[in-house]
């Protein structure tokens, strides 16, 4: 009970900055978390802080999102999610934290060298789109991927945020789905949901203001260097070293 309790105030210190800057809630409470579950529980539980996030984050906000335009990103990121759920079941535990963390990492130090540099051409943006479900899929996050793709593509923080809420919403679902199919949530995770749900939608709905207090500037660099330290740190702070 200690450690859902301790897990249920790390995601509400998390998720709320993922529903303010758009990504890194499962990075930072992967971070701390790992000491006391194992990376694959933490990932599938992530589903439910995830899905929380977006909606609340959507639904709280000005309608920014094209419908044809998301449609598009997520026909080819399910392709690699495809591919990605059926990794999932294979990698040991161990594999799977080091592949996870070095993700991050890569994409990380992308951003933070080239914050207002990238333009992505269209081949370019579909080939993450589909990396980014391949991620999701497999690690239980693909913000690292789809920031580059949304930083690379528009430059108002708001749009960013809000088709990256959209993407990751419909990504979890998806994901979520596979889960049920294939018996994944055991028990234990689903206890920690319950406990932790509503503390988390409490928390969500009243901090989904604080994006506005956010410029431009700001945004894009925490972006950055919070995905690249958050992936350092976890290849540091690795529970298998």
């Amino acid at each position: 009970m200690l450690t859902i309790l301790l897990l249920t105030l790390v995601c509400s210190i998390t998720f709320t900055f993922e529903i303010v800057f758009g990504l890194a809630g499962t990075i930072m409470m992967l971070m701390v978390m790992t000491f006391f579950y194992d990376a694959k529980t933490l990932v599938i539980y992530s589903i439910l802080p995830q899905i929380l996030t977006a909606t609340i984050g959507l639904t709280r906000s000005e309608k920014t999102v094209d419908p044809l335009y998301l449609f598009k990103m997520l026909a080819f990121a399910s392709a690699g999610s495809v591919a990605g759920l059926l990794l999932f079941y294979r990698f040991s535990t161990e594999t799977f934290y080091y592949l996870l963390a070095s993700a991050i990492s890569i994409f990380g130090l992308f951003l933070v060298i080239s914050p207002h540099v990238i333009k992505l051409n269209h081949l370019t943006q579909r080939i993450l789109d589909v990396s980014a479900g391949v991620s999701q899929a497999l690690f239980g996050i693909s913000g690292p991927i789809a920031m580059t793709r949304l930083i690379g593509t528009f430059s108002d923080k708001l749009i960013i945020r809000n088709y990256a809420l959209a993407f990751f919403l419909c990504m979890n679902l998806f994901r979520g789905g596979a889960y049920i199919v294939n018996n994944t949530i055991t028990a234990e995770i689903v206890n920690m949901m319950l406990i932790s749900g509503p503390v988390l939608a409490l928390v969500l709905w009243n901090a989904n203001h604080l994006h506005l207090k956010v410029n431009e500037h700001l945004f894009r660099r925490v972006v950055s260097w919070i995905i690249l330290l958050g992936g350092a740190s976890l290849l540091l702070n690795s529970p298998y070293n």
